[in-house]
């Protein structure tokens, strides 16, 4: 995996927003989603810099950013967004977001409309934000009991505290874990290339507020004047394609909907090709 240097720019919340970037031409801005940072996009950067300029940030409380205040909103963190790009003189950009940041790219079109021209949703939260339940003795969901504090989320078995246990501990092996029965259920990137995901991965600082945040995130899809395009791994595990579909119903005629047949929540590593492929084609051409 070919290596980008992280840059730093300082924005006017007092935040810290690390980034990598490279190419030159039209400006795709690359986000990352929960457990992640700009290191897993770094495939993606190599298969466009000669066709784009691209810019992925490390979104605040991940890899290399800072994480001075605490957040409650996917509006937030594209805010963050929007003064790193006004600090960089982007006026005019694509967005890709990948899961929750699909979200973050949701709320960056909406609150900068005149700045994305083009939203790219890949495996992201839907419109209607990431719902979670208090959980049974069996450690299964309970429907009718939806989470509803930041407390709540916390305090979550299943999905919180085995994530916070191995970021707090730096539990390599339990990390490994919980991607390869998620997100890389399909396939594994190649070793190396592993190790540094999951090193960028530790450096985590703001699942409990991601998550919260998620949860509670409602797209403001009448606020979203670009094309939109819609991209689902039909085997994800974590974003179900059923979301994707009610989202493509939701935006209607202004979103294009695009299925990879073989992959899960992460198309990126489960069908590189078809990946880029579909990327250049959609950006490029």
């Amino acid at each position: 995996m070919k290596q980008y240097p992280v840059k730093m720019a300082r924005i006017p919340s007092g935040e810290t927003i690390a980034y990598r970037t490279c190419g030159n031409g039209p400006v795709v801005v690359l986000l990352h989603g929960n457990m992640s940072s700009s290191v897993h996009w770094q495939t993606t950067m190599d298969a466009l810099e000669d066709h784009c300029r691209v810019i992925a940030p490390d979104l605040r409380g991940f890899g290399d950013s800072s994480y001075e205040h605490p957040f409650d909103s996917l509006r937030e963190l594209a805010l963050d967004v929007a003064a790193l790009l006004s600090r960089l003189g982007v006026a005019q950009c694509a967005v890709v977001g990948w899961s929750a940041g699909g979200g973050v790219a949701m709320e960056l079109a909406a609150e900068s409309p005149s700045m994305v021209n083009k939203l790219i949703l890949l495996d992201s939260v839907p419109l209607t934000g990431y719902p979670m339940f208090r959980k049974d003795a069996a450690g299964q969901p309970i429907l009718t009991e939806p989470l509803k504090t930041k407390d709540d989320v916390a305090a979550d078995p299943i999905q919180v505290l085995p994530v916070l246990a191995a970021l707090q501990t730096g539990n390599r092996a339990l990390m490994r874990a919980i991607w390869n029965a998620t997100i890389y259920h399909l396939s594994q990137p190649p070793e190396e290339d592993y190790e540094e995901y999951i090193t960028a991965t530790l450096k985590q600082r703001c699942l409990v507020d991601l998550d919260y945040a998620l949860m509670t995130f409602n797209g403001r899809k009448d606020c979203i004047a670009c094309n939109i395009v819609i991209l689902q791994g039909e085997k994800d595990i974590v974003v179900p394609a059923a979301w994707a579909e009610q989202m493509k119903v939701d935006f209607g005629d202004q979103a294009q909907y695009i299925t990879f047949a073989n992959a899960g929540h992460s198309p990126i590593t489960d069908d590189p090709d078809l990946f880029i492929s579909t990327i250049k084609k959609i950006l490029v051409d």
